[in-house]
């Protein structure tokens, strides 16, 4: 990870609405200028091609310069919005509270948020927010206007991670979809049963895109730490005692397995799964979002 942004995460920068822009400018606009620069997608109008002038077409869609080069009226054909509509939605149960070098999951994921926003909104993208527990489902509708990417940071570092995850009853505005449509899931997929994966399969239709980044730490992933821990569930509270010299290997080809469970189910139904460690450089995230986004467009 760059080292610049690095130093940046710290949750006094974090928490706060400057601060945030601030690291989330920094991630897009160096991602922007380097090579990453050509993989943007423009915003308004494209066209494909061009068919002759009939009688009764829009004269304002005739191509004068065609005319000049070839004496011949042609009309613009097979314009294309590549506006699309971004739905970020965020797992804001206790889980997310989980931190490595001073930075929680949630903090990492409203970094990751922040900074595609901010890529939407130079795309003139619309999106909104929807941060989800079983307490509360917090919600800045999508919109295109001036303020929103400021709408949208400030509701992102309001945003507390407590309870356990809600289950489908009260989710359904999240369901309503509505022309092109991106719908971005931040997750640890810790939950009680399989209500995560049954939520996630809701979320996708024959007509939009789905991507899920499934938000892990390294020691998490690991268990590197040398020794006797006793570890505790942040949502139920349940303990366990581990030594992790004897059962680091188990542990983490158990880990390895729910990983590769989890993206063969989200692949089989068309949703793009993403797996992100905590401390992963930034830039991949956002050439994973551009990747799926160009494929919108087509």
């Amino acid at each position: 990870m760059n080292r610049q942004i690095k130093d940046l995460l710290k949750p006094e920068i974090l928490n706060t609405v400057n601060g945030l822009e601030l690291v989330a400018r920094i991630i897009v606009e160096g991602f922007m200028s380097g090579s990453n620069k050509s993989q943007a997608v423009g915003a308004g109008q494209e066209f494909s091609q061009y068919r002759s002038y009939e009688p009764g077409d829009d004269l304002r869609q005739l191509d004068w310069k065609m005319y000049a080069r070839s004496e011949r009226y042609y009309i613009k054909q097979a314009e294309i919005e590549t506006n699309i509509t971004v739905k970020f939605i965020i797992d804001a149960s206790h889980s997310m509270a989980y931190t490595e070098a001073g930075v929680s999951k949630l903090q990492y994921t409203n970094v990751l948020a922040a900074a595609l926003a901010y890529l939407c909104r130079k795309q003139s993208d619309t999106f909104g927010l929807y941060t989800v527990n079983n307490k509360v489902l917090n919600t800045v509708q999508p919109r295109f206007e001036q303020q929103q990417f400021i709408r949208f940071i400030n509701a992102l570092i309001h945003i507390k991670s407590e309870g356990t995850w809600k289950k489908d009853n009260g989710l359904e505005q999240l369901f309503d979809h509505h022309g092109k449509e991106l719908i971005i899931f931040f997750t640890d997929l810790y939950d009680d049963g399989e209500d995560l994966l049954h939520f996630i399969s809701r979320l996708k239709t024959p007509r939009n895109e789905v991507i899920v980044f499934h938000l892990m730490g390294h020691h998490e992933m690991e268990l590197d730490q040398e020794g006797s821990f006793t570890f505790q569930d942040l949502e139920t509270r349940a303990q366990v005692k581990v030594d992790t010299v004897q059962q680091q290997e188990q542990y983490v080809s158990r880990i390895k397995d729910w990983i590769r469970r989890s993206r063969m189910w989200m692949l089989e139904k068309q949703i793009s799964y993403q797996l992100v460690s905590m401390g992963d450089p930034f830039e991949k995230t956002l050439r994973d979002f551009l990747k799926v986004r160009k494929t919108m467009i087509r």
